[in-house]
This record gives structure tokens, sequence and C-alpha cells, in this order.
């Protein structure tokens, strides 16, 4: 990893910006009371290609009850045995993908992502120092594939969708890459780290 890259990734975690939510784009949403949101970290797994850094993206199975087919960061909710969402994210990555959480040198954290699930994502963003074998849990990944990171750093490539859920037309950001259809929470929180990065 160049230290140009390095340096642009520290400049993404430092601690400033707000929280980001499915809600965004939505604002007239009417949250119920009481709502208990559960916590959740997600790996952003940044690695050298041959062309420049990239992000590690996998695709949910089909057969899932939650999401299925859609593209997401490796990661999950915090289980009890977890230190904290840092180490779910690590813990859930080695599961789902096969990757050593030695292998990863966590930079940091983004600003949390709430979502229409009522889970808090805590991205967490983490440099993969060499290569490894990719090995996609069956049960919940049907396909890993890697994005170009110039490529979700421009914001001209986030567009915003819509479509009928529970009732109400719901928007949200869209990214395509190729033959992927990268929308939603994984989305929205790349645009955030777009617009971090561009400022």
């Amino acid at each position: 990893m160049t230290t140009d890259t390095l340096k642009l990734l520290r400049r993404a975690v430092e601690p400033s910006g707000a929280a980001s939510s499915d809600f965004d784009l939505n604002p007239g949403v009417v949250l119920p009371e009481g709502r208990r949101l559960r916590a959740a970290g997600v790996l952003v797994p940044v690695l050298e290609g041959p062309d420049g850094p990239e992000i590690i993206l996998t695709k949910r199975s089909s057969a899932l009850k939650h999401h299925p087919g859609q593209i997401s960061f490796p990661g999950g909710k915090q289980d009890d045995t977890d230190a904290d969402v840092v180490a779910a994210a690590l813990r859930e990555a080695h599961e789902e993908i096969g990757l050593p959480t030695e292998l990863v040198d966590v930079v940091g954290t983004l600003p949390t992502h709430e979502t229409v699930t009522s889970f808090t994502i805590t991205p967490v963003i983490g440099i993969i120092s060499q290569p490894f074998d990719l090995i996609p849990e069956p049960g919940e990944v049907a396909e890993v594939f890697r994005v170009p990171l110039h490529h979700l750093l421009v914001p001209e490539n986030y567009t915003i969708q819509g479509r009928r859920w529970r009732g109400q037309t719901r928007h949200y950001y869209i990214v395509p890459f190729g033959p992927y259809y990268i929308w939603g929470a994984t989305a929205r929180i790349l645009r955030g780290l777009a617009e971090r990065l561009s400022r």
C-alpha cells in the first residue's frame, strides 16, 4: 500500500462528520419511538490491486432471509463474545471470506450508519497487508469481488434511485460497477467515504 493511500485513509477516519442513515434521502419517514438499535460492525477491506487500491465486497447468498443477493461489506452484528464492533467486523470477515484477522491493519472507523432494519453499523477501515485465499462461506456469501478505490471515491459515480417499500417510495444511493448493483447502506457508507476524502 502506497504512503499516499495510507495518508488518504487515515484522513478518512479523522473524528469528524455526522452519522448517516437509510433515512437521509427520505426525510418524511417517521421513526417509531423507543426503537432499539443493534450494534454491528462491517469491514471496509482495502488491499493493493494491479492498478491501485481496491475494496473487497461480497454478494450475499440468495438463500438468506435478510437482504438476499445484495452487495455488502463483510461484517455483521456484534455478539456478546465480541469485545467491540471492530472485533465483530474482523470476526465476521474471517467467517464470511476467510480473511485472517492478523493480516488486517485497522486504520480506524467511519461515522456510524443506521439502517431500516434497526442496526447501527460502524464501518471499520482495514488495510490488508498481504494476499490471502478468499474462502466464501457458502451459506452467506454467493460471491466475493473487488472494486477499484478510485471508482468509489468519485462522488459523480453515485446516483439516487427509488423503489416502493412498505407502501412508500424509498430513495437510496447506488454506485454501479460492471455487473454489480451496489446500493442501500453499502452505497451510502461508500459515498460518505467519498465525501470525506473530497473535502
